[in-house]
C-alpha cells in the first residue's frame, strides 16, 4: 500500500507556527502586564508614603495648636508646608491614576493576545480533525483499490488455471 501524504501538511505547519508565534506574543504581553502592575505598586507606595507624611504633619500641627504654645507665624508656616505636601499628594495620585490606565491597556492587550491565540488554536484543531477524516477516507479508498487489485489478480490466476486446464 502506498504512503498517503496529507495535501494540507504545509498549511498545518504554517498554522502551527502561527500558534507558536501567538503563544510568544501572549507571553510577552503577560510580561508587560506584570511590569505595569509592578510600576503601579511602586507608585501606590510612593503615594501612600506622601499621604502618611501629610497625615503626620497634620497631626503635628493639631497637637501644636492644642498646646497653644506655637506662635501664629509657626502655624502659618505649618499650614503652608501642608499645602505643599497636599500638592505633592495630588501629583502622586495623578501618577497612580495614569499608571492604572497603563495597567488596563496592558490587560486589554493580554486579552486580545489570548483571543488571537485561541482563534489560531481552533484553526489548527479544525485542520487536525480534517486530516484525521481525510486519512480515514483515504484508507477506505486504498482498501477499495487493494480489493479491486486482489480481485483482478484472482481473476487472472483463475483464468490462467482454467485456460491451462482446458488445454490438457
Amino acid at each position: 500500500m502506498a504512503k498517503i501524504v496529507y495535501p494540507l501538511t504545509q498549511v498545518l505547519e504554517v498554522k502551527n507556527k502561527r500558534v507558536e508565534d501567538a503563544e510568544r506574543v501572549l507571553k510577552d504581553k503577560l510580561h508587560e502586564l506584570e511590569k505595569e502592575k509592578e510600576k503601579l505598586r511602586q507608585k501606590e507606595e510612593e503615594r501612600d508614603r506622601v499621604l502618611n507624611h501629610h497625615d503626620d504633619k497634620l497631626r503635628q500641627m493639631r497637637a501644636a495648636m492644642d498646646e497653644k504654645e506655637v506662635t501664629s507665624p509657626k502655624i502659618q508656616q505649618m499650614k503652608a508646608y501642608l499645602k505643599v505636601v497636599k500638592e505633592k499628594l495630588k501629583v502622586e495620585e495623578k501618577k497612580v491614576s495614569d499608571q492604572q490606565k497603563q495597567v488596563e491597556v496592558a490587560e486589554k492587550n493580554v486579552e486580545v493576545a489570548r483571543e488571537d491565540l485561541n482563534k489560531k488554536r481552533q484553526e489548527v484543531e479544525k485542520l487536525v480533525i480534517h486530516r484525521k477524516d481525510w486519512e480515514r477516507e483515504m484508507a477506505k479508498e486504498m482498501e477499495l483499490i487493494d480489493g479491486r487489485e486482489h480481485d483482478e489478480i484472482g481473476n487472472i490466476i483463475y483464468g490462467l488455471h482454467h485456460h491451462n486446464r482446458d488445454k490438457h
